[in-house]
């Protein structure tokens, strides 16, 4: 997600994470809270809203339901996005 500013365009949001070491990509949930909504997910991970919600009910995505809410849990996301399961 990009905010127009008068200097230019200026990253924010979960896309706007600090870079790593030097040749590291950047981490897309640092920042984040342990659990996220599914729209916040979906844009960390480059798809829609309704896409993330078939995949949370399809049990792809790492949720938790409170109060009539659907969350993802954000570690449960990493251990997704990280190839060797989640070690770092």
């Amino acid at each position: 997600m990009t905010t127009p500013t008068t200097a230019g365009t200026v990253a924010t949001g979960p896309a706007a994470a600090p870079a790593g070491p030097a040749g590291e990509t950047p981490d897309p949930l640092a920042g984040l809270t342990p659990l996220i909504s599914v729209e916040t997910a979906a844009e960390v991970l480059g798809f829609s809203r309704a896409s993330a919600y078939r995949y949370a009910k399809a049990g792809a995505l790492p949720v938790r339901r409170i109060g009539g809410r659907v969350y993802v849990v954000t570690a449960g996301l990493r251990a997704l996005l990280t190839p060797d399961g989640g070690a770092r």
